[in-house]
């Protein structure tokens, strides 16, 4: 399924949808989630799981790493929106603040996220770092103002019963890892912050365009926090950076974007533990932080939970064509 691409960067509507509760959330279809965009977000997810090792491996400091993800990837989204049709065009001044506020969150939590990646395990890093698993979840309902079936409270529950057992197996109680965990719990939680800028700016934007705009508006934070920090910021060896760029930004962002714009928050929520599957096996083979029967079997509940939520008719987001042929 391809989604076309609007001829501008944003669509006037009679009304602010960006101030208004975003369609996303709040209006029930009786069909299961896309496929197209569930395998994206499971991609994303994979894709995005690398990044720790990616940081890890930079010769710069790990928010200057945040900083070349960013700017590394900007000419090629604006290539990729502009090659699709996509054209700069007057926004209205709220979606101008949610794109650039998004952006601005998503700085730092990357900047909070990369500091605690160096000061913690990366099963920690990417499990903190993706605590938006339950946060956006419950974002989703209370903006909808509906509970959740019992299929969708079923699959919460394994997903977070799944995510504790991993934890549990990854947490080691040592005072070297708590500062990191606490910086990766606060990128989560910015995290969290940035899917709901960016679910508002779904339900008039194109994926391309948005990913485009809201990348612009982290680079600049990104590079002042580094400096700040006195850290190094032009690299001798540009490869990890180079695939930074390309596997988190370009390819997980962007099809973390496109997802956002057709899957509810609960099954874009779940899919976040895909990451701290990949960065615990990801330090098992990189960094001997060897995987037990309680990681497998925390592993298998986020996968039942997976598939409960593809499964169950889980009320989608709305087709982007018809917000932007209005």
């Amino acid at each position: 399924m391809h989604e076309p691409i609007t001829t501008s960067f944003s669509v006037a509507a009679a009304s602010d949808p960006v101030l208004a509760p975003a369609e996303s959330l709040t209006k029930p279809l009786p069909a299961s989630p896309p496929a197209s965009a569930f395998v994206a977000v499971i991609l994303a997810n994979i894709a995005l799981g690398f990044g720790p090792w990616f940081v890890r491996l930079a010769d710069t400091g790990p928010v200057a790493a945040g900083f070349w993800r960013i700017t590394l990837a900007i000419p090629v989204l604006i290539a990729f929106a502009l090659a699709s049709g996509a054209r700069p065009a007057r926004l209205a001044p709220a979606l101008w603040l949610v794109v650039i506020g998004g952006g601005v969150f998503f700085a730092a939590d990357l900047a909070s996220w990369h500091l605690g990646i160096l000061r913690t395990t990366l099963g920690n890093a990417t499990l903190f770092g993706n605590s938006a698993t339950l946060i956006f979840p419950i974002y989703g309902f209370l903006v909808a103002r509906a509970w959740p079936t019992r299929i969708q409270a079923l699959a919460l529950l394994l997903a977070a019963t799944g995510g504790g057992l991993l934890l549990g197996r990854s947490y080691q109680v040592d005072p070297r890892h708590l500062a990191g965990d606490l910086l990766c719990l606060l990128a989560g939680i910015l995290y969290a912050v940035y899917f709901i800028a960016m679910s508002r700016a779904r339900d008039v934007m194109a994926p391309l365009p948005a990913l485009a705009l809201s990348t612009i508006a982290s680079a600049l934070p990104l590079l002042v926090f580094a400096a700040l920090l006195g850290e190094r910021i032009v690299p001798q060896d540009w490869t990890p950076l180079i695939a930074l760029a390309l596997v988190s930004q370009i390819v997980g962002q962007g099809l973390m974007i496109y997802a956002l714009g057709r899957l509810p928050p609960l099954v874009i929520g779940i899919a976040l533990l895909v990451q701290p599957m990949v960065g615990g096996a990801l330090g098992w083979i990189e960094y001997n932080e060897r995987l037990g029967l309680v990681d497998l079997v925390g592993a298998g509940l986020v996968a039942a939970a997976l598939v409960l939520v593809r499964r169950g008719r889980v009320a989608p987001a709305p087709p982007r064509e018809q917000e932007r042929a209005r």
